[in-house]
């Protein structure tokens, strides 16, 4: 895929009332837009994902995969808030010439949906055929479909909700709390609060994969074993990976942003708004996910307007949506081709 910038240079006011003084998406494209512009699938990543999304879902875009840049348009941008090119809390503020670090404005889902929707209208792309996300992207392409319902063909929420719940905003509070713990978070710099996300992936990961994905991924072999098990390395061994590509400002903006999601909010509740998309949907579900439970997408399904769900069986957890490529093709590919 091949990495773009789009610069918007007009102050851009947030659903909280606060104006980012212009913001800039970094987004990857691969395909060729067709001459009926009708071919655009359109990605949106989950928290700590970039744009590049070969480099997140592999086995889902390539030559002879479902989604094959010799037929389609493909697009991604980097969500704002995000560290990998766009802009976020580590972005200089034109007002001040400094990072914004601590004052970076809270966004949400529907702020970033806009955002979206400003580099779809700068690339001429009258229609998407296809929009799909999972978890956080999921919320924001669903929010998209809600705000924007003639744009989209078919839509692709996979383990995500219209509302995210007390169970997941204690998760993300919880993994704020370990960064808010570290003493250098107070401070304006690109590492602050850095070991205390190493901690925060820890609780994440709890609960991105579940107790049947651990006892059958980190059971300890040595029955003689009272420390050092392997448990405990995998979750230094994520922290560890988090902390290389990631930073706190970027983990804190986006987890507020999935906490805010509430696609009724203004519009009259979620029944409302969810019969406003227009999009041929399908949701999809993963029967062990704990963050995401299937009785959030089954919800999803039965409001909006002629929706088709389908669930996944996997030991994998909420992650499931990111391993389980296989299935995932043939559930989407059967969806498409059906019509």
């Amino acid at each position: 895929m091949q990495t773009h910038l789009f610069h918007y240079s007009q102050p851009f006011i947030l659903e909280s009332g606060a104006t980012l003084p212009g913001f800039t998406l970094a987004y990857a494209t691969a395909g060729k837009l067709n001459a009926r512009k009708d071919n655009v699938v359109w990605f949106c990543h989950a928290l700590t994902a970039n744009a590049v999304v070969s480099e997140w879902w592999p086995g889902m875009i390539g030559e002879g995969l479902l989604f094959d840049p010799d037929r389609d348009f493909l697009i991604c941008a980097n969500m704002p808030g995000s560290c990998y090119g766009s802009t976020h809390a580590l972005s200089i503020n034109p007002e001040t010439g400094l990072p914004f670090y601590h004052s970076f404005p809270h966004l949400t889902n529907r702020d970033i949906a806009a955002t979206f929707n400003l580099l779809r209208i700068h690339l001429e792309i009258p229609q998407i055929k296809l929009i799909l996300g999972g978890s956080l992207g999921g919320q924001q392409a669903l929010e998209w479909a809600v705000m924007c319902p003639d744009v989209f063909d078919y839509l692709v929420p996979i383990a995500t909700n219209a509302q995210h719940s007390p169970w997941g905003i204690a998760f993300n509070e919880a993994q704020r709390l370990a960064i808010q713990a570290d003493q250098s978070w107070k401070k304006n710099a690109p590492d602050a609060g850095l070991e205390g996300m190493r901690a925060a992936r820890s609780v994440a990961l709890l609960s991105y994969r579940g107790y049947t994905a651990y006892g059958s991924t980190q059971n300890e072999p040595d029955d003689e074993k009272t420390d050092d098990f392997r448990a405990s390395s995998y979750q230094r061994y994520q922290g560890d990976k988090l902390v290389k590509r990631f930073h706190a400002f970027a983990y804190w903006t986006l987890s507020k942003a999935m906490d805010s999601h509430n696609l009724g909010r203004g519009r009259g509740g979620i029944e409302n708004a969810l019969q406003k998309i227009k999009a041929k949907t399908l949701v999809i579900g993963l029967d062990s996910d704990i963050l995401f439970p299937p009785e959030e997408q089954k919800l999803l399904a039965s409001l909006i307007p002629d929706a088709i769900y389908r669930e996944i069986s996997s030991p994998y957890g909420h992650d499931g949506f990111l391993i389980e490529t296989e299935k995932l093709t043939k559930l989407i590919r059967e969806f498409l081709w059906s019509e």
